[in-house]
């Protein structure tokens, strides 16, 4: 059996492709981060009577090796994110790694994923880009002093409402002259 990588709306439900629903109906297990953000999902398209597997960072060792036990036991597994593709800036790409490891079976869905839909929106090049991640909380000015001294083209990260004005007036402090575009509930 195998792992299924499936990607989640990123905002508007029916942002889904019809092959992720049809795999979502047919595991009996999905791992995920917030078991409440994919019953939403699930129950938005009538999928009912699946197991969810509380997937995230503090119960990731553990639940790694309760999937691949269940896959071993001829079990399918979806994993899913909160939205977007699994991965990205969030749980996953262990169980990804460890599977490959473990010569389990990844099919990787195609499907929506945040930072390219914030990239083709954003006008800026599309032809050359870097995806930052999330960016950090401490050591910001020695790492945007690193990634801007690469010409990745544009740059794309990453951050909370919260932080976003004072990370703005990090990079104008380091890049006085980088035009920036921000994108928010880019599909609502």
């Amino acid at each position: 059996m195998k792992l299924y990588v499936v990607p989640t709306p990123i905002g508007n439900l029916e942002d889904i492709t019809i092959r992720a629903i049809n795999i979502l109906k047919s595991v009996k297990f999905i791992a995920c981060e917030d078991t409440r953000r994919i019953q939403v999902l699930l129950k938005h398209y009538n999928i009912e009577g699946k197991t969810l597997l509380s997937y995230y960072h503090p119960k990731e060792a553990i639940q790694i090796r309760k999937i691949i036990s269940l896959i071993r036991k001829d079990e399918d597994v979806a994993l899913v994110s909160d939205a977007g593709t699994p991965a990205i800036s969030d749980p996953g790409f262990k169980l990804i790694n460890a599977c490959i490891k473990e010569d389990i079976p990844v099919e990787v869905l195609p499907g929506p994923c945040a930072l390219i839909t914030a990239l083709v929106g954003s006008g800026l090049p599309t032809h050359s880009f870097m995806f930052l991640g999330f960016a950090p909380r401490k050591s910001q000015e020695s790492f945007y002093k690193e990634i801007f001294s690469c010409d990745a083209g544009s740059y794309i990260l990453y951050e909370s409402p919260q932080r976003i004005l004072d990370t703005l007036d990090f990079i104008s402090q380091i890049e006085p002259n980088i035009t920036v575009a921000i994108a928010r509930e880019l599909t609502k």
